[in-house]
């Protein structure tokens, strides 16, 4: 998953990112510097239910910010600083998104013909 998410962590101001399930498990978690106090150990499973229905989110705090984007496998969450620039971030996520899809398996005599 490391490679997946390398152009991200990759963008200046970017600190971390954590991707949880549906049900608020942590799925895979990596941040570039030291995680600020408590996010690894901290149960985010009410957060993540708060967020049944959205999109995508950008969350702006007195430290920093979070960008929250829904994606097949649950939900996204990036922590950078203030000056990252959102539209980068976006474009991001776009390219990253196929990735994340479940394969799908083929039915039948189509699985012969995969291109």
């Amino acid at each position: 998953m490391q490679k997946l998410f390398k152009d991200i962590l990759g963008t200046e101001g970017v600190k971390g990112l954590m991707l949880f399930s549906f049900a608020g498990d942590p799925v895979y978690i990596e941040f570039n510097q030291a995680p600020p106090d408590g996010v690894e150990s901290r149960d985010w499973r009410v957060f993540i239910e708060s967020l049944a229905g959205m999109r995508e989110t950008d969350l702006i705090f007195k430290k920093g910010r979070l960008y929250i984007r829904r994606t097949d496998a649950g939900y996204l969450v990036i922590l950078m600083g203030f000056f990252v620039p959102i539209a980068m971030m976006r474009l991001q996520c776009d390219i990253l998104l196929p990735s994340l899809k479940p394969a799908k398996s083929t039915k039948g005599i189509r699985r012969l013909f995969k291109k």
